[in-house]
C-alpha cells in the first residue's frame, strides 16, 4: 500500500515539474502542429484502459492529418502522417502530453504502456494481469526496442 503511494506521490512531483519547465516547448510544439494540421488542432484523446482495466482518455499530440479519400475514408497511415508529425514520434515528444494524465492520476510514468480498447478481449488471463498496475508513458517495451 504504502509502495504504491509513495510511486504516485514521487510520479505525481516529477511530471509537475516536469510540465512547468517543459510548458513553452510544449506549447510551440502544439503551435507547430496546429499549423502542420491545417488548423484541425495539436492534440487528441484516445479511451485506453488503465489501472483495473478502467477506462481513460490519454493525450496525445495530433501527428496525422484527418485526409479521406473520394468514399469518406480515412488514408492510409502512412499518407496522413505530417512530416512534421513523422519528427515529433521519431524524437517521442508525442508522449510528452502524457503528462498530464499521469498528474490526473491516470497513468504512471513508468509502466505497461496502455493498449488500445479494442485489445481488451484478445488478452490472456495473464495480460490482462497489466491493469493490476497504472499504464505508463514508458515501460519495458521502450527500453527493449519497441
Amino acid at each position: 500500500m504504502y509502495q504504491h503511494c509513495f510511486k504516485r506521490i514521487i510520479d505525481f512531483c516529477i511530471a509537475l515539474v516536469a510540465l512547468l519547465v517543459i510548458w513553452p516547448f510544449l506549447l510551440i510544439v502544439a503551435i507547430w502542429l496546429h499549423f502542420a494540421n491545417k488548423g484541425a488542432g495539436a492534440f487528441f484523446l484516445q479511451e485506453r484502459p488503465g489501472l483495473h482495466g478502467k477506462i481513460f482518455k490519454i493525450i496525445k499530440y495530433k501527428t496525422m492529418s484527418d485526409e479521406r479519400d473520394a468514399d469518406g475514408n480515412l488514408l492510409p497511415d502512412s499518407v496522413r502522417l505530417t512530416k512534421v508529425g513523422k519528427f515529433v514520434r521519431s524524437t517521442s515528444i508525442d508522449e510528452l502530453p502524457q503528462l498530464i494524465n499521469v498528474l490526473k492520476g491516470d497513468m504512471a510514468l513508468i509502466g505497461p504502456r496502455p493498449l488500445r480498447v479494442h485489445y481488451l478481449p484478445l488478452y490472456s488471463a495473464e495480460q490482462a494481469r497489466r491493469h493490476n498496475v497504472r499504464p505508463g508513458i514508458t515501460g519495458w517495451a521502450q527500453c527493449h526496442g519497441r
